[in-house]
């Protein structure tokens, strides 16, 4: 896995040293992101099936889609969370800008420095595409990732709306 980042943390939980490693998503991860990606559904309360998984990993390999993923790993190469961002067009700036669509970080990981860790990954991956900076969107009710974002990264005034074409 290329590494983007390595970082020390030292998890509350455990009150042990344990090193993550944050990079690119690799073929062997498959089964450890399906399970990431199925509690991230569940935590949105949206429906996720075999399908919709197989069509996800196919965009996060196909180099001509623009659409990536980053997971974290501890020490023994266990993914703890991940993160899908994409290529975006800003058609007010005429630049491509970043896109952060998914982060997941399992339950029992959670407060421990790897959503930290992530963002560098994913602000060095940006940085190595020229993308100036990245957005992204989080449920009203998302209150502790409302709170790491807050600390991360400036509230744009933008307001979201979707239209269903069906």
């Amino acid at each position: 896995m290329p590494r983007l980042v390595d970082k020390v943390l030292k998890p509350q939980a455990y009150g042990v040293v344990m090193k993550i490693v944050v990079g690119e998503l690799s073929l062997q991860d498959q089964s450890q992101w399906q399970a990431l990606y199925r509690g991230y559904a569940e935590f949105y309360q949206v429906p996720m099936n075999q399908e919709i998984l197989d069509t996800v990993w196919s965009w996060i390999f196909d180099k001509n889609n623009g659409f990536y993923a980053l997971v974290a790993k501890d020490d023994a190469g266990q993914c703890l969370g991940l993160m899908h961002y994409r290529a975006m067009p800003s058609p007010l700036r005429g630049k491509i800008v970043g896109f952060l669509d998914d982060l997941f970080i399992k339950p029992e990981c959670r407060g421990q420095g790897i959503v930290e860790a992530l963002y560098q990954g994913l602000n060095e991956s940006a940085v190595q595409k020229g993308w100036p900076f990245v957005r992204w969107i989080t449920a009203e009710n998302n209150y502790r990732g409302r709170g790491v974002y807050d600390k991360l990264s400036d509230k744009t005034h933008w307001v979201t709306y979707q239209k269903a074409t069906l």
